[in-house]
């Protein structure tokens, strides 16, 4: 009996230990490329550009508010923030029913960064309009002035009709296009700043008290689930026909990342557009790294320059700033080969500094380039000048000697033609 016992524990030992010792199912691998229910989406390193992640990125699609970015950058770039501008009637009348607003008052009378605080934080589609008729004089200039915007920015698939993202068939761009878009937003600093805010309050004004607002970007708002403490920066987007947008932008890491995901799904109490952009976010912090090539100062090279002195002609190239690098995790900053184009005839004098030529790497297609300068100062060898000098000087003694062999000759011609004609 007690055998049976002891055979059944051992048995019984055997299955735990065989189950513990089967390889566990990963429901999801941070090194796979998250599977989006997003209709279209695109990841990219904002310092090169390079695409991380992209999903229909060049398909056209409804952009809703994403739209207000490039309302925000005009009016940044047309405007001074403490501009004081009048609300009209039909700026602040002309919002159809469904789309968000702040209910500006006619005549109200609100500064440039109220309105962009309104257009970027709350989403605010009476403050497009406000903004959009006080640069452009009338909405329709103002849209004239976002599509010549577009043309510079080179977005062949973006048109748009509005200032706000009111849906319209010929209002549309893509993935790939917002996140050029964003790209170019985030250079100016008052963007970033304004489109950053998790909250912003609206001092009172001549026609309403003070208002607050909450961002409609949940990833920036500390006390929700969606919450994502890299963001720094975005934009919301909605409408029946263009689903959930977002156009954001995360720093981790010494890596800027921008992400745009659109068509997203909203279901009970769970928005697509954020959980799939933290998703991408979470994939290229675990899957990409800046890493460092080159530290200012490091000796790349060792080169002789011929005419310099003994002392100095021995020339240390060295790197003229870091060089930062977007790699794959696992791969190894000494694993990638480069090359040095170097200015040509250097000679001496060289100053201490001077950059002497480049070192090129070439790394999943993309460039990246560092000058190179010169460790010390070359001094010019003074054999050299004497070498030179004494080349000279007897380069005129052989044409003062040739000069005195070709007279002699000629004398010597003259005297026996002369004692010729006397015979």
């Amino acid at each position: 009996m007690k055998r049976k016992i002891e055979l059944k524990k051992l048995l019984l030992c055997f299955l735990v230990l065989g189950f513990l010792l089967l390889p566990i199912p990963s429901v999801w691998s941070s090194s796979e490329k998250p599977n989006l229910t997003s209709e279209s989406a695109f990841l990219i390193d904002n310092k090169t550009g390079k695409v991380l992640y992209a999903k229909e990125e060049n398909r056209k699609m409804y952009p809703a508010s994403t739209t207000k970015i490039l309302t925000a950058i005009l009016a940044l770039e047309n405007c001074a923030l403490d501009e004081m501008v009048t609300v009209s009637y039909h700026a602040s009348t002309s919002i159809p029913e469904g789309y968000s607003s702040a209910f500006l008052q006619v005549d109200e009378q609100l500064t440039v960064e109220q309105l962009l605080e309104l257009l970027l934080v709350h989403s605010a589609n009476d403050a497009a309009n406000v903004l959009a008729e006080h640069i452009g004089g009338s909405i329709e200039s103002f849209v004239s002035m976002m599509n010549t915007k577009i043309n510079e920015l080179g977005l062949s698939n973006t048109h748009f009709t509005n200032a706000f993202g009111m849906h319209d068939e010929n209002h549309y761009t893509t993935a790939y296009d917002l996140a050029t878009m964003m790209q170019y937003c985030i250079k100016n600093e008052t963007f970033r700043k304004l489109s950053g805010k998790a909250s912003c309050a609206i001092s009172a004004t001549n026609k309403y008290g003070t208002r607050r607002y909450t961002s409609t970007n949940e990833l920036l708002v500390p006390n929700s689930p969606y919450h994502y403490s890299f963001v720094t920066c975005g934009k919301t987007g909605y409408t029946s026909q263009a689903g959930g947008c977002l156009v954001s932008c995360s720093y981790q890491d010494n890596l800027e990342l921008i992400c745009v995901v659109l068509g997203g799904k909203t279901q009970t109490n769970s928005s697509s557009r954020f959980t799939e952009t933290k998703n991408l976010y979470q994939y290229g912090y675990d899957n990409y790294m800046v890493k460092t090539l080159l530290h200012t100062n490091d000796i790349v090279s060792n080169i002789e320059i011929k005419n310099g002195t003994n002392d100095t002609k021995n020339l240390d190239l060295l790197a003229s700033t870091d060089l930062d690098v977007l790699l794959k995790s696992f791969l190894n900053e000494n694993d990638f080969p480069f090359e040095i184009q170097l200015h040509e005839d250097l000679s001496a004098p060289i100053e201490e500094n001077t950059v002497l030529g480049k070192v090129c790497y070439q790394i999943d297609g993309i460039e990246y380039q560092v000058d190179l300068i010169a460790s010390h100062s070359v001094e010019k060898s003074k054999l050299f000048d004497y070498l030179v000098d004494a080349t000279v000087i007897l380069f005129i003694l052989w044409l003062i000697y040739w000069g005195f062999l070709h007279k002699k000759k000629k004398k010597q011609k003259r005297k026996k033609v002369y004692r010729v004609r006397r015979v």
